[in-house]
């Protein structure tokens, strides 16, 4: 019997970073603008990749809004 491990990486990066006057609707916490780099690989091997913007709260991490760059 063969068994078959597949493995697929997803990384997530902050290129860079801008602070807005908004604050969470969740906890109160100011809130940044990110430029975000996604990347997923198969067994090492990089095969997509995708750039997006998103605000999130710099206190509890949670992405407030997302929209591609």
């Amino acid at each position: 019997m063969v068994k078959k491990c597949i493995l697929v990486v997803e990384k997530k990066k902050v290129r860079n970073y801008r602070p807005i006057a908004r604050s969470c609707s969740r906890c109160g916490g100011g809130a940044h603008v990110v430029d975000m780099h996604t990347s997923f690989s198969f067994c090492c091997f990089p095969f997509y990749f995708k750039s997006w913007k998103a605000i999130i709260c710099t206190f509890c991490g949670v992405i407030l809004k997302s929209y591609n760059a």
